[in-house]
Parts: C-alpha cells; sequence; structure tokens
C-alpha cells in the first residue's frame, strides 16, 4: 500500500522520531510530509531513503496549505494518509477527504490532562480537533492513558484503536566505547556515578525538581548529566549554580546520539508532570540502567526492580537517588519491555491496521 504521514514538524522529538522508527520497519510504500520546521528528524529520515517534503507553511492560520496538501495527496495517489501531531491532524485529515483517500489514520501521541501538544486545551482547539476527526476512519492512542482522554474529550470510542509506542532496542543498546567518549567530552570521571535526564528542556519535565532533588548528593564521585535543548535551560544552569553545584551538573544540549548518552548514564530520572506513553524510560531500561519515574503511563501493569514510581517532590525524589547511588545496581535487561514495546511488532499492528481499514470500509 502506498502510504503518505503527515506530520506538524519534523524536529527532534519524541513523535517524530517514533515516525522515523516505524519507516524504518514498515512493509508499506511510504512518503513524508512536514507541515513545517523540517529539521533534523528529515535529513534522517531522508538519508534512510524516504522521501520528505515540506509544504512551505509560516503560521498556523493558512488555510490555502489544505488545498496544497490536498493536491499533493491527489497527484501521489496514496492510499493511506497517516497524520500524526496536533496541526497535522487539522490539515491533513480534511486535505485527505478532499482529496477522496479511502483510508484516513491518526495517531495521537500526547494529549494531557490540560494541555494537548503543550498547547492549553481551548473551546477552539477541540473544535477543530474533534471537527476533523469526522474525516478520519481511526484514531490510534499511544497508551490507555491517551484512549481515556480522547474518549473524555469527544472522540467516539469505536474509532480508537491503541497501538504503543515502540522501542527500537537496537538504536539504544548499551555501547561501553561510547560511554567513555562521552564522559571523556564531558569531563566526567568514568568511576563516577552519572545520574541522568533526558528530553526537551521545558516546564512540563520539571528537570528543574531533580536538580533540587539530587543537589546535596552531588560531588567528585556523583554527577548529573542533562540531555536536551529547550526554553528552560538558562532557568536550570542558574538553579544549579545557585545551589552551589555548577561544576557537578553537566548540560551536554540537543543530542541525536541517544544509544551513547543513556550509555554514559547510571541511572535514569523521568520527572514530568505529565505523560501520556514515557518512551524514555523505557529506552533507558532498554539501555540495562534503572529508571525513577514520577508518571509513566507505558509502565502500567510492568513489575519491575529496575523501575520505580516516585513522588513528584524534591525530598522523596531524594531519598530513591539516594539509594540507587548507594546500591550501584549496574545494568541488566527488562524482558517485559522488549516483549510488549519492540519496533518491530508496533510497526507490524500498525501496518495490519490499514487493510483492515480498507475492509471495512468496503
Amino acid at each position: 500500500m502506498k502510504v503518505l504521514h503527515v506530520i506538524t514538524g519534523l524536529g527532534v522529538g519524541g513523535a517524530e522520531l517514533q515516525l522515523r522508527s516505524i519507516l524504518q520497519h514498515t512493509r508499506h510504500d511510504a512518503d513524508v510530509v512536514s507541515l513545517y520546521n523540517p529539521g533534523d528528524v528529515a535529513a534522517m529520515i531522508r538519508d534512510d531513503g524516504v522521501r520528505v517534503r515540506d509544504l512551505g507553511m509560516t503560521s498556523n492560520t493558512q488555510v490555502g496549505a489544505v488545498l496544497r496538501l490536498r493536491d499533493l495527496i491527489r497527484d501521489d495517489r496514496y492510499d493511506v494518509v497517516h497524520t500524526h501531531l496536533y496541526r497535522a491532524c487539522v490539515y491533513g485529515r480534511l486535505a485527505a477527504r478532499l482529496a477522496g483517500t479511502k483510508t484516513v489514520v491518526a495517531t495521537e501521541h500526547s494529549i494531557g490532562e490540560t494541555h494537548l501538544e503543550r498547547r492549553r486545551m481551548t473551546l477552539g482547539v477541540r473544535a477543530l480537533y474533534l471537527g476533523t476527526d469526522l474525516c478520519s476512519d481511526a484514531t490510534i492512542a499511544v497508551s490507555d492513558t491517551v484512549a481515556r482522554r480522547l474518549v473524555d474529550w469527544g472522540v467516539r470510542p469505536r474509532k480508537i484503536t491503541v497501538i504503543p509506542n515502540g522501542v527500537d532496542f537496537g538504536r539504544v543498546r548499551f555501547d561501553p566505547a561510547a560511554r567513555l567518549r562521552v564522559r571523556g567530552e564531558h569531563g566526567i570521571p568514568s568511576n563516577a556515578f552519572v545520574a541522568g535526564v533526558l528530553g526537551r528542556l521545558d516546564a512540563n519535565k520539571r528537570f528543574h525538581l531533580v536538580i533540587d532533588a539530587i543537589a546535596p548528593l552531588l560531588d567528585q564521585r556523583t554527577k548529573l548529566l542533562v540531555v536536551g535543548g529547550g526554553a528552560e535551560r538558562e532557568r536550570l544552569e542558574a538553579l544549579a549554580e545557585a545551589h552551589g553545584v555548577a561544576d557537578h551538573v553537566v548540560f551536554a544540549g540537543e543530542r541525536h546520539d541517544v544509544a551513547a548518552m543513556l550509555s554514559a548514564m547510571d541511572l535514569f530520572v523521568a520527572s514530568s508532570e505529565q505523560e501520556t506513553f514515557g518512551l524514555s524510560v523505557l529506552e533507558a531500561l532498554a539501555n540495562g540502567i534503572p529508571a525513577l519515574y514520577t508518571t509513566c503511563p507505558a509502565m502500567d501493569g510492568i513489575s519491575t526492580p529496575r523501575a520505580r514510581q516516585v513522588a513528584g517532590d524534591a525530598e522523596a525524589l531524594r531519598a530513591e537517588i539516594a539509594r540507587e547511588v548507594a546500591e550501584g545496581r549496574g545494568r541488566a535487561d527488562v524482558p517485559e519491555v522488549r516483549d510488549r514495546y519492540g519496533i518491530e511488532a508496533v510497526t507490524g499492528r500498525i501496518d495490519d491496521l490499514y487493510p483492515r481499514l480498507q475492509e471495512a470500509r468496503r
């Protein structure tokens, strides 16, 4: 089948990297259109041999972009249009129906209690989403939590299919050589204990909470590695300075070598206020390191001593980090994570959904 994936942008982010992993494992003939911001992930996807086009939008209110996207879909005669992220859902689902596409699917990656992809859930946002949902055949929710929130929002339950994000275990495999290299780049002793966080530096991730928690534990043998870029960086750097631990908090910036960065860590900490899945926790476990998290729907139903949920306050988090530092547990596999979230199986479920929807429409 010929499939067009429409995504809002292709800067580095969870949904964008998840799309790349799906494209690497799909059995269908797939292309990608980015509404705007064809960033680093667009280059990665092109390097994988997939065609990526940029619609060239410059604002969120370009109604004419719907018609340009309609023509693109119609000219290339796609069997399926699959949208990712809010703005792509609004534009892509409508354009696909105008083009006469037989099967239209959306994946909802991130819907919180109060925000949809960092966008406050106003009546206008909801109306646009639900209005264009009338143009789709199905919505993939990446977790049961997302499915429940979609139903609460007004999406019909019969249109929702839960297919989790997948983990490419090869992409995040532990690399001992990379561990030494990354530590050397940032002046981290090879025998130090390194706790780490990874993700976009925005307020929802609450990385300030991790700094508050771990600051009294940091010294020459215990470090914090912060991987990611974003608006919160200056605030976080100032916080480390205020705690007097700036020499022990390493800001690595935005990195694409996830396996290498995880390999440099001995403990992963996820401190988000809201999460709809929690892919970074799964990637850390796949790399072999233990994880502490405040919320992670992906871990619902998985019981393992390698990952523990902790309260979202500095004192409770500090106690759990101190316990991990003292135990220094090393690396180990979590078979249930591998069995449930392997990218090959997840992509297979998405690939199977398309023809099933086409048959149902007939």
